[in-house]
C-alpha cells in the first residue's frame, strides 16, 4: 500500500529507524511523537521470533517502511529471487508504505562483501538498471525505491552526472527514489559538487521518501556513520528537500552509537519543525 501524496502533504509523516536497542521500550507501548518506524528488512528475513513479533507490535498503531541493504541490484550476476522471495513473503502482511534499497552492488553472490559500493553512470550501467529494476517491479508486484549511495570512490568510465543518472532511472523504469539528504551532504564534499544543484535536479514526483543521518568528520573527508545527529548544514538542505517533495514522508536514520529513544525522537520533532516553518508559515 503505497501513501497518497494529498494523506502524506496532510500528515507531514516523520519517522524513526526500528532498532534492537529500543525494543523494550517499544514494547511497552509508550505514545511517541513519531508518524511511522522503518525496519531494516534483513533483521527479520526468515524470523518468526521477537523481531517479527515487534513488526506485529508497531504494525498495530504505526505504518512501517521495509528498508534493504542486500538486494545488490547493480551486480552483473542475476537477481536472487530466493532473497526477493523472502522479502515478499516478509512485507506483504505488513502492507508497507515503501520498500527501499541502495542502488549499489555489495559483492558477487558467493561473497557478499557487506558495503554498498558504487558503479559507473553511464549509458550501459543505466539500460542495465532499468531492466533489473522492471524485474523486481514485477516480481514485487509494486512500485521499488531506491537510495542514493555515499561513495568514497568514483570511475573514469562514469559519463553521467550522480543526480542525472537518477533522474534518467527513475523516469524511464518506474522506480522512485529515496533521497538521502546526509549522503547526498557527504559526496558534495568528499567529491566537490554543489549539493543543491543535486537536489534541484531530481523531479519532485519521483522522490518516495527522504533520510536524514549525521556523519563523522574525519578530517580528510565525511564518513557517513550515522552515529550522531544531524548535521545544520545537512538540515539546511533538508529545507531544499522537503519544499520540493512535499508528498515525501521524512525517516531520522542512527545506526551506530545508538542513543536512548527520546533522543531519536527529538530528531524526528526537528524535522517537523523544519516542515512546519517550510509548508504552513511560510
Amino acid at each position: 500500500m503505497s501513501l497518497s501524496p494529498n494523506k502524506a502533504l496532510k500528515e507531514k509523516m516523520v519517522g524513526v529507524g526500528l532498532r534492537t536497542d529500543h525494543y523494550s521500550h517499544l514494547e511497552e507501548s509508550p505514545t511517541t511523537q513519531v508518524d511511522f518506524f522503518e525496519a531494516l528488512t534483513e533483521n527479520h528475513l526468515g524470523s518468526s521470533g521477537r523481531p517479527y513479533k515487534i513488526l506485529e507490535h508497531i504494525r498495530k498503531d504505526y505504518p512501517l517502511t521495509f528498508h534493504g541493504v542486500s538486494l545488490n541490484i547493480a551486480h552483473h550476476s542475476g537477481l536472487n529471487f530466493d532473497y526477493l522471495k523472502k522479502v515478499k513473503e516478509l512485507v506483504t502482511p505488513f502492507e508497507p508504505m515503501v520498500i527501499s534499497d541502495h542502488l549499489c552492488w555489495t559483492g558477487s553472490p558467493e561473497n557478499n562483501l557487506h558495503n554498498l559500493l558504487p558503479f559507473p553512470y553511464n549509458q550501459e550501467s543505466l539500460d542495465f538498471l532499468c531492466d533489473r529494476v522492471d524485474q523486481v517491479q514485477n516480481y514485487l508486484g509494486r512500485t521499488f525505491v531506491l537510495e542514493n549511495l555515499s561513495a568514497y570512490f568514483d570511475y573514469t568510465q562514469s559519463t553521467m552526472k550522480e543526480w542525472d543518472f537518477l533522474k534518467e532511472l527513475s523516469l524511464r523504469s518506474g522506480c522512485q527514489i529515496l533521497l538521502d539528504v546526509n549522503n547526498i551532504y557527504v559526496n558534495s564534499v568528499n567529491q566537490n559538487f554543489d549539493a543543491t544543484k543535486y537536489i534541484e535536479s531530481i523531479p519532485h514526483k519521483s522522490i518516495a521518501e527522504i533520510h536524514l543521518a549525521g556523519f563523522t568528520d574525519m578530517g580528510d573527508f565525511l564518513f557517513d556513520t550515522h552515529s550522531k545527529p544531524v548535521y545544520p548544514e545537512v538540515w539546511d538542505l533538508y529545507k531544499l528537500a522537503t519544499k520540493k517533495a512535499p508528498h515525501a514522508p521524512t525517516l531520522i536514520e542512527w545506526d551506530d552509537d545508538i542513543p536512548e529513544f527520546k533522543i531519536l525522537q527529538d530528531e524526528a520533532l526537528k524535522a517537523k519543525e523544519i516542515i512546519k516553518e517550510i509548508h504552513f508559515e511560510s
